[in-house]
């Protein structure tokens, strides 16, 4: 993957995507930089309260991960589409699924731009995307089409992932593979409230009764949440089967500049 974690500090990360360096805000960030000033001024993007970047700067660009390309594009969130740190587990849902050499099915869960989805349907997989924007629908889309995948099994679904979840339990719908990136805080797309530490154990309870007779993994991800990953898994523990193992952990990048690492999130992972 074309990204590296250039140097952090004072409240920031300076990162390169592909050719671009953009310069992010990031709270957690409280020790010192290492690189200068004149270093850090060299970014074609800087986020102050929203981005500025050098004149010519894309509306979006490519990227590549792996074989697989996406576009990325400057949000007014700060984010550009991809989370860099999730790339193991990339690596992982396609080795599981490739292994498994078997019809497999995968449901992926606020979905966003769709990285997971892509290495799900490179690896041979039914893919069911879904999440309540439609612009990150749309960007999902597009990188299927980029990455060549148009013709791979996927069904792309607008909705509240409660409401989603709880009709596929009354529809019999079975997953082999189930990935979650729930938020803090979101809306549905009919004004739905989500929030974490209230609705996340509900949306795992339906989880459980969507795996398959022999599924192989379920992964969530969590970022700015109160919770450590440990109750992440213990979450897991409680709800899915026991015949599984979980683990957890931080989702980190490493700097470039000193090897330090960078916390970004949590995740826990329950695989057979």
């Amino acid at each position: 993957m074309d990204y590296e974690l250039i140097d952090s500090g004072n409240g920031r990360r300076l990162e390169r995507f592909g050719k671009y360096v953009l310069n992010r805000p990031d709270p957690e960030v409280m020790w010192s930089k290492n690189l200068s000033e004149s270093e850090w001024e060299k970014a074609d993007a800087k986020f102050i309260d929203k981005w500025i970047t050098n004149t010519n700067f894309p509306d979006k660009w490519p990227f590549e991960i792996n074989s697989l390309k996406v576009n990325l594009k400057l949000t007014p969130f700060k984010h550009v589409g991809i989370f860099p740190e999730q790339e193991f587990q990339w690596q992982l849902i396609q080795k599981l699924i490739a292994n498994s050499q078997r019809p497999f099915s995968v449901l992926n869960l606020f979905g966003y731009t769709g990285v997971a989805s892509l290495f799900a349907l490179k690896a041979g997989a039914k893919v069911t995307h879904v999440d309540a924007s439609r612009p990150a629908i749309t960007w999902f889309t597009d990188n299927k089409r980029l990455s060549g995948l148009e013709v791979k099994p996927a069904r792309i679904i607008i909705d509240d992932c409660i409401k989603f979840t709880s009709r596929e339990i009354k529809r019999g719908v079975k997953y082999d593979g189930i990935i979650m990136d729930p938020p803090v805080y979101g809306h549905g797309p009919h004004g739905e409230k989500w929030s974490f530490s209230k609705n996340f154990p509900e949306l795992l309870d339906n989880v459980s009764q969507l795996l398959s007779d022999n599924p192989l993994f379920v992964i969530v991800n969590a970022y700015a949440i109160s919770s450590s990953s440990t109750s992440l898994a213990n979450m897991l523990i409680d709800k899915l089967p026991k015949s599984g193992s979980v683990t957890n952990g931080e989702l980190t990048l490493k700097e470039k500049s000193s090897g330090r690492l960078l916390s970004t999130g949590i995740w826990s992972m329950w695989t057979k």
